[in-house]
């Protein structure tokens, strides 16, 4: 009999393997971020020169949406891949497997957070040649923590349409579900630079404290306990919902 672990390990792997396999599909999802931080940078990038302004170095603050960007195409591409699962039957085999139900779906989603490694390594790389600054090297490793977690964020959300829609059509909601969700936070200027309608769906848009956290690494900060618990906060108070989501779904898939 298949132990949780070793179905985990398997469905982490083969999440994987599309990467390797058909690398051409993963292109979109790792470029995209990359220009994403480098038209912000040319776009808004005198913003910087306003007066109350975090910092001075804009593409160290545009770079954490990046980051998170990538790791929302990544984990938007596992729901993409369980509904072309759903739509061939293969999500239907899987269920006669001898392992738990739920261990069918974690093993894929986990997959994400490496998928999103990446997208956020050539972020990186861009950007730090482009001019950004790390601040503070622990602060970076969290960053790519977060990365890593929000990610997973991106394929819970992404695995609850698709075992909802089970069809392929329902992808482009899965991408610009994430990119928009970020979008409308402290994306390009700190939330007290933004319009004031814009600046109240920021302040309790979850994402926000995530961002703002994972920018901790890029952009000095006065007070860096009042950035850390509050992005922690919304981070797995996001994975919880979702995942509950999720459960649910699963429990209506398997009782259809």
């Amino acid at each position: 009999m298949i132990t949780e672990a070793r179905a985990v390990w398997l469905l982490m792997r083969r999440g994987l393997n599309e990467v390797l396999r058909v690398p051409g599909a993963a292109i979109p999802g790792i470029l995209a971020p990359t220009i994403f931080v480098l038209g912000f940078s040319v776009a808004f990038g005198g913003l910087a020169g306003l007066a109350g302004f975090t910092t001075d170095d804009y593409v160290s603050f545009v770079l954490p949406v990046g980051l998170l960007q990538g790791a929302g195409f990544s984990g938007g591409a596992i729901g993409v891949n369980l509904a072309r699962d759903l739509e061939m039957g293969r999500f239907d085999r899987l269920l006669l497997s001898p392992t738990s139900r739920p261990s069918l779906l974690v093993g894929t989603i986990l997959s994400a957070s490496l998928r999103a490694m990446l997208p956020a390594g050539l972020v990186l790389i861009v950007a730090l040649v482009a001019g950004a600054s790390i601040t503070n090297v622990p602060l970076l490793v969290l960053a790519m923590i977060i990365t890593a977690l929000f990610a997973i964020v991106a394929a819970l959300y992404g695995v609850s349409l698709a075992l909802n829609l089970q069809t392929q059509s329902a992808a482009p909601l899965m991408q610009a579900g994430m990119f928009a969700v970020v979008l409308i936070s402290s994306s390009y200027a700190a939330r007290p630079q933004l319009a004031p309608w814009l600046e109240t769906i920021a302040n309790i848009n979850p994402v926000t404290y995530v961002l703002e956290l994972t920018r901790l690494a890029f952009v000095d900060h006065e007070d860096v306990w009042s950035a850390i618990w509050p992005g922690v906060v919304a981070l797995l108070g996001l994975i919880l919902a979702l995942a509950v989501v999720v459960a649910l779904s699963l429990r209506r898939v398997i009782t259809e």
